[in-house]
């Protein structure tokens, strides 16, 4: 069974699971067993996903993968060494934990970059099988996925290929993203959330008026794979897309349609007064008539 820590704790997010290439066709046979479990996941996923992939920008660095079976059979010259170097500096830097054998699969996950908007979900939470409920029908592999969250070593992971071991990573993502979606509702999850929110982890409103207003992550569906994560201003009560390009690529469910409202009822003092200026288009310092 793959563990994270066989690989140093320093895989970026793109290596764990396989690179863009690998990513799609492993994602695209998650579909294909969403598609069987849900008929509403199916419709979420052929009616939202050619939309959201025209509208999100692109995570890829524009950089040529590399075969590493093509270069055991051929050597490297010094301006392609110097490419790998580079790509390799650029993959490690997706993580900013390296404490290896001492990290939970959890906090290395949370710690990828671009997982900002993830707080940690407690070990007790996840193992408690009432909080788990109808996950077990949305998620494949999903004993192992669980096995991997929890750090619990499989003794039929031995057993798996390469891409049965890359698809349970896979499922181990989607699987901590519905149990993170309900856990930012408990009281413990809201809490975390409000360390993050006064950090600023979720980015500021981009709309001038704001002022700078820290914002919160927001899903537009509850259906996994229809829409990427968005974030929500207090203020002006609209959403917009992070800043980051990692963070884009986030599914929303994994934060849900009801997190930012229901976590601004309850710490009701961290709502803002709606702001009292708009912007009035002017054309050489006269309003703009509108009919």
């Amino acid at each position: 069974m793959y563990n994270h820590r066989d690989r140093g704790g320093r895989s970026s997010k793109s290596e764990l699971m396989g690179g863009p290439f690998d990513r799609k066709r492993i994602n695209d046979a998650l579909d294909k067993h969403l598609g069987k479990l849900s008929p509403s996941i199916s419709r979420g996923l052929n009616n939202s996903k050619e939309k959201e992939r025209s509208s999100v920008p692109s995570t890829s660095t524009g950089k040529p993968q590399l075969d590493h079976r093509d270069s055991r059979s051929a050597p490297l010259s010094k301006a392609q060494c110097s490419d790998v170097e580079s790509e390799t500096d650029s993959e490690e830097s997706d993580v900013s934990g390296s404490d290896g054998d001492d990290t939970s699969w959890i906090s290395w996950f949370c710690n990828l970059r671009g997982n900002e908007f993830f707080c940690e979900v407690d070990d007790d939470y996840v193992q408690d099988d009432f909080n788990l409920c109808g996950l077990s029908h949305q998620v494949p592999y999903y004993d192992y996925a669980l096995y991997l969250i929890l750090d619990i070593e499989s003794s039929h992971g031995d057993m798996f290929t390469e891409e049965q071991n890359e698809m349970v990573e896979s499922a181990a993502e989607m699987l901590y993203g519905l149990i993170h979606v309900r856990y930012i509702l408990t009281t413990k999850g809201m809490s975390a959330m409000l360390e993050k929110y006064k950090s600023y982890d979720f980015g500021r409103c981009p709309r001038v008026c704001c002022t700078g207003q820290p914002c919160l992550p927001v899903g537009q569906s509850d259906i996994p794979r229809s829409s990427t994560v968005k974030i929500y201003c207090p203020k002006c009560e609209d959403i917009y897309y992070p800043r980051s390009k990692y963070q884009g690529n986030i599914d929303g469910a994994y934060f849900g349609t009801t997190f930012p409202h229901l976590f601004l009822m309850t710490y009701g003092h961290l709502k803002p007064h709606k702001p009292t200026q708009n912007y009035i288009p002017r054309v050489f310092g006269f309003k703009i008539h509108k009919p």
